[in-house]
């Protein structure tokens, strides 16, 4: 059984950090591209920020330069670091594994950025 379990999310005052983790079992981690996906109420779901399976990362162009995704294969874990937090940042994130057509989700994290 495939399970991708956030955590770290919260309240966090603007200008905050905070650091998602993501826990990946049952898929092979390694061969897998992984993402942070952030759904906002009202909007869509968007992507934050991708690493293969290679190490190679993008971003969405809100979150560049404050963002940092990382991967850790040896923990079947993701990471995304978030510093200087802004309210508009506030959303449920949701962790993503994807292997050709293999397509996972996490069930999300909520993250709030307010004073």
């Amino acid at each position: 059984q495939v399970q991708l379990v956030e955590s770290g999310g919260g309240l966090v005052q603007p200008g905050g950090s905070l650091r998602l983790s993501c826990a990946a079992s049952g898929i092979i981690f390694h061969v897998h591209d992984m993402a942070w996906y952030r759904q906002a109420p009202g909007k869509r779901r968007e992507l934050v920020a991708a690493i293969t399976d290679k190490f190679s990362t993008n971003y969405a162009d809100s979150v560049k330069g404050r963002f940092t995704i990382s991967r850790d294969n040896d923990q079947r874990t993701v990471y995304l670091q978030m510093n200087s937090l802004k309210p508009e940042d506030s959303a449920v994130y949701y962790c993503n594994a994807q292997y050709y057509s293999s397509d996972h989700w996490g069930q999300g994290t909520q993250v709030s950025v307010s004073s």
